[in-house]
């Protein structure tokens, strides 16, 4: 199983030779196992990568983001028509049909919050995290009553304070949450990709600007696991270094619970994508959702 991440800070030449990611400059040169990698960013702008390592990451379905002058991750690259069956699940995707639609969108609500109840319980918020909890059986078919905003806004100033917005480009917070759900959004799309979904096409989001719609639908039980890490490491005022950027790129590789047994977080991204296949192909139908515990790192054997 693919598990290492892969931070490039300095200028470096980027290749591919027997199966290996090559990083060459005048003082490194190192190699990496493709098959080992799940993800790397690219921070630095003068790096470059030739095209035979860029096929081969895209074969693996190794998540490559790529980010822009402000250090902010802003491309990834994703797999092309990897699924075997690719014409039917696509289709079986646009056919889902609208009250299909909004109780799938209304466990993926009630998930959400629920991993928003914990986090706060794991910052010792117990009275708001209890407040959460009951927040969340009450969310309607198709979230209706708009149970998910009103959610957020009692969870987020109970878990940075009042006043707090996600808005607020002076809380240094909000770029190391911005920076971290790039991460995972960017996953999931890989994800998505790889099993044949048109990350296009949302459950909920249907914005024509947006590629990612299905993204970002299925990014948001993974949220709460950003938050935490957030809540835990930072104030208002501390700034977003190199060092905790990839602490942020790592996430992936942290726990989660998913039906109770713990999974890395880049492997449940997986099981809920999966999850969803099997929904359109009428296997199952609940998808398989991701809970929150506290931050451990995943021990690969």
């Amino acid at each position: 199983m693919a598990y290492r991440s892969i931070v490039i800070g300095s200028d470096v030449k980027l290749s591919l030779k027997n199966r290996q990611l090559c990083i060459k400059n005048d003082t490194i040169n190192d190699t990496v196992p493709i098959e080992d990698i799940d993800t790397i960013l690219i921070e630095s702008p003068q790096s470059s990568l030739s095209t035979a390592l860029i096929g081969a990451l895209a074969k693996s379905s190794v998540a490559l983001f790529i980010c822009d002058e402000f250090h902010m991750p802003c491309a990834v690259l994703l797999p092309y028509l990897q699924h075997s069956r690719q014409h039917e699940i696509t289709k079986r995707q646009l056919d889902l049909s609208i009250p299909a639609k909004k109780r799938l969108w209304q466990q993926i609500v009630i998930s959400k919050i629920s991993n928003q109840a914990k986090c706060l319980s794991l910052q010792g918020y117990e009275e708001d995290a209890l407040e959460l909890e009951r927040i969340s059986k009450s969310v309607k078919s198709g979230d209706s009553g708009y149970t998910e905003g009103h959610a957020a806004a009692k969870y987020f100033s109970a878990l940075f304070g009042d006043g707090v917005t996600r808005g607020d480009d002076l809380d240094c917070r909000n770029g190391w949450l911005n920076y971290g759900y790039a991460i995972v959004r960017g996953c999931v799309a890989r994800t998505l990709s790889v099993y044949g979904l048109m990350p296009l096409f949302g459950i909920q989001h249907h914005s024509q600007l947006n590629q990612f719609n299905l993204a970002d639908d299925f990014i948001e039980p993974f949220r709460p696991i950003v938050d935490l890490f957030a809540a835990e490491n930072a104030t208002s005022d501390t700034k977003l270094t190199p060092e905790i950027k990839r602490s942020l790129v790592n996430l992936i590789n942290y726990n989660i619970l998913v039906d109770g047994k713990k999974y890395s977080l880049s492997y449940a991204i997986e099981l809920a994508v999966k999850s969803f296949s099997s929904v359109l192909m009428e296997k199952r139908k609940d998808l398989l959702l991701p809970e929150l515990m506290f931050l451990e790192l995943h021990k690969y054997e």
